[in-house]
């Protein structure tokens, strides 16, 4: 499965290749002692977590200097993945569960990665502004978009505006009715072939600070 990882990404180079090649053994590693990736599911690693978290990146290339929130990343999906591969940009990862962020700790510092860091506590508690928050299936968009108020620089330098880029799955309709803001949807089969994509998506919204 890391082959297909390499597939879509052909620009890695050596360094970036053997970063998600030891990320696999990292993870179970600190799985077995703190679980943040389904057990059951561990063996889809690379497409349900990794791969996905990279669908990000077919959607915006992170100019340098850039500078992003990850909001309630759990074990550090999508931080870790767009941290290889972007290391010019800056990542924070935000959590209210101190273990989880224990894992990333752990991960970061076996791959001495170097533009990662991590915040115990609620997103809107973090002082800071960002380029782009991101973030998986942790919540409605109205919830997010609540939580990252005043969060998102007003002035973007990257091909895409600032914004909320949310990993979602099925039926968005409701929820993005509920918003009332106008979100781009795109779907992660337009990058990735496997089965596991088809219903997932891409949303982006632009803030409303």
């Amino acid at each position: 499965m890391l082959e297909r990882v390499f597939a879509y990404f052909p620009q890695l180079n050596s360094q970036q290749k053997d970063a998600y090649q030891q990320l696999y053994n990292i993870y179970k590693e600190w799985n077995d002692k703190i679980n943040v990736v389904s057990r059951k599911d561990f063996e889809n690693f690379y497409i349900h977590h990794v791969l996905h978290s990279l669908a990000i990146a077919k959607f915006v290339q992170f100019k340098k200097g850039t500078i992003i929130m990850d909001l309630g990343t759990g074990g550090g999906f999508p931080t870790i993945p767009l941290a290889i591969l972007f290391p010019d940009s800056k990542f924070l990862a935000v959590d209210s569960i101190q273990k989880k962020l224990k894992v990333i700790e752990g991960v970061v510092e076996a791959l001495d990665i170097k533009n990662v860091q991590t915040h115990w506590g609620r997103a809107e508690d973090v002082k800071l502004q960002f380029d782009f928050v991101v973030t998986r299936a942790v919540a409605p968009m109205v919830d997010l978009l609540r939580w990252t108020r005043g969060k998102i620089h007003p002035i973007s330098f990257n091909e895409l505006d600032n914004g909320l880029i949310a990993l979602k799955g099925g039926d968005l309709t409701e929820e993005i009715k509920d918003c009332k803001r106008k979100v781009k949807v795109k779907p992660i089969s337009d990058f990735f072939k496997e089965d596991f994509f088809d219903t997932k998506v891409i949303t982006f919204v632009k803030p409303n600070n």
